[in-house]
């Protein structure tokens, strides 16, 4: 003999079926949403926008792809620039996000590359900079550089890197990425003694 216990459900009961809405009642469900969402849009989607404002700048030639000719160009358009010790001039180079590293630093925006270079020059006195292409292709540039300097205690130096740089299509550096040794000269070995501005 065998016994069954059965166990049923009343699958017509609104306790399990799942609710069904017509587009109408999502349509006002969601309007609060909708609404909050356009009110907040501007907060949420800054750095798109930040974007599309470095889209509409003026182009800042030459512009990608680079020949040898343009690429040199550019060089010594950044050459000039950071012989110039200029923060501001220096990172109007670059677009509004754009990512660097620097030795061990690593630094996003317009706004800490320019606190960035405040520190170096304040400490990297009489600063004085070459540049040279080394490769490029495309919207990237490969480039050798040194720069002489000295620090408060009047000990000079000098600093050899290599950068890598990849441009947007207006022109501007997005990313730049030097790796950098130094070396301790003394004032007789320096080599870049050109008169500079004060």
């Amino acid at each position: 003999m065998f016994f069954i216990d059965g166990v049923s459900y009343d699958w017509n009961c609104l306790k399990y079926i799942m609710p069904r809405f017509i587009a109408d009642e999502v349509a006002g469900a969601v309007a609060p949403l909708r609404s909050a969402w356009s009110n907040s849009k501007p907060a949420l989607t800054l750095q798109p926008e930040i974007r599309k404002n470095q889209n509409n700048m003026n182009p800042r030639p030459p512009l990608p792809p680079f020949t040898e000719e343009t690429a040199r160009q550019k060089i010594q358009a950044a050459e000039d620039a950071w012989n110039s010790r200029d923060p501001e001039r220096v990172a109007l180079a670059y677009t509004a996000d754009t990512e660097w590293r620097n030795r061990a630093d690593f630094i996003h925006g317009r706004a800490e590359v320019v606190e960035f270079l405040r520190r170096k020059w304040a400490r990297e006195l009489d600063y004085r900079l070459r540049k040279e292409l080394w490769t490029f292709s495309g919207n990237r540039i490969a480039v050798r550089f040194e720069y002489e300097c000295h620090d408060a205690n009047g000990q000079w130096w000098r600093a050899h890197g290599n950068e890598n740089w990849e441009f947007d299509e207006h022109g501007y550096m997005s990313r730049r990425f030097a790796s950098i040794n130094d070396l301790k000269i003394t004032e007789a070995e320096r080599k870049f003694r050109w008169e500079r501005s004060a």
